[in-house]
């Protein structure tokens, strides 16, 4: 009936907040399917089955002296799984609860935190997925050969950030043009898997080619991504400038667009849509 309202420091509020993402994001990794073995399995199957078809592309094309000296499964996985961060990542914050969710009726939910737990679930599955498919190759087929294997780490963090950026933007305009939305996830899919540069190294392209894959952030991740993993390859056409100021530029976007839409959302306005 009756109690006493106490006001919270800023640091218990922040814990609040903090044990409230852990619980979502935990939500998260098990919404693709109750069971997060199974889940992770399911994402394991995808990236496995995604290098194996890169591997006999290249094989029956001819199109393996093209790759980096060195190990050629690496130099797939170095294009693949930065992709795959990336991609999931976007693909993961537009399946967050948004404004008119039932979520946000419970206090003290709201569609920031829905938004960092569902980025943080799809780095946890993506980070764990590549664990074990190093660890199973390395053990398996040979020993893997990394390089700078910190700064592939990072280069794989900052990818994932880019996706979150790019899932910020076009979640804010969800609401505004829902039907776009669609149409925009599955077009970043198709345009990125070749825009993206994980067939071919950026250092063999000529000026004319190379200007039709520059404007994508993506392209210089992969490309510097194999700069760390390979000690004889530097990257000369790519730089980690262009997609850091891009990724920062999209998350303020989508900052703005998420907080104006938040505030303007309604639940008959989305009936009426």
């Amino acid at each position: 009936m009756f109690r006493v309202e106490t006001e919270k420091s800023g640091l218990n509020a922040a814990l609040t907040i903090l044990e409230l993402i852990y619980h979502s994001t935990v939500q998260s990794v098990r919404r693709t399917h109750r069971n997060a073995m199974v889940g992770l399995i399911m994402n394991l199957f995808q990236t496995v089955l995604l290098i194996a078809v890169f591997y006999v592309m290249f094989t029956f094309l001819g199109m393996r002296g093209n790759a980096i000296r060195g190990d050629f499964v690496v130099y797939l996985m170095s294009g693949i799984l930065v992709f795959m961060a990336n991609a999931k990542a976007m693909g993961a914050v537009l399946s967050a609860d948004g404004p008119t969710s039932a979520m946000m009726l419970h206090a003290p939910m709201n569609s920031a935190v829905a938004i960092c737990s569902s980025a943080l679930a799809s780095l946890y599955i993506q980070v764990l997925s590549i664990t074990v498919v190093l660890g199973v190759y390395h053990m398996a087929f040979g020993p893997i050969e990394i390089h700078d294997p910190v700064s592939c780490l990072g280069i794989l963090l900052l990818a994932w950030l880019n996706g979150v950026s790019v899932g910020m933007v076009v979640l804010a305009l969800r609401p505004w043009w829902p039907g776009f939305v669609n149409i925009a996830r599955t077009l970043y899919m198709r345009v990125n898997m070749f825009a993206s540069g994980k067939m071919f190294v950026a250092n063999t392209l000529s000026f004319s080619m190379l200007k039709m894959f520059d404007w994508n952030p993506l392209f210089h991740l992969i490309d510097q991504a194999r700069g760390y993993a390979f000690i004889n390859y530097y990257p000369q056409k790519t730089s980690l400038a262009y997609p850091l100021y891009v990724t920062l530029a999209l998350f303020v976007l989508g900052l703005m667009g998420e907080f104006y839409t938040r505030r303007k959302v309604s639940f008959s306005w989305m009936a009426g849509r």
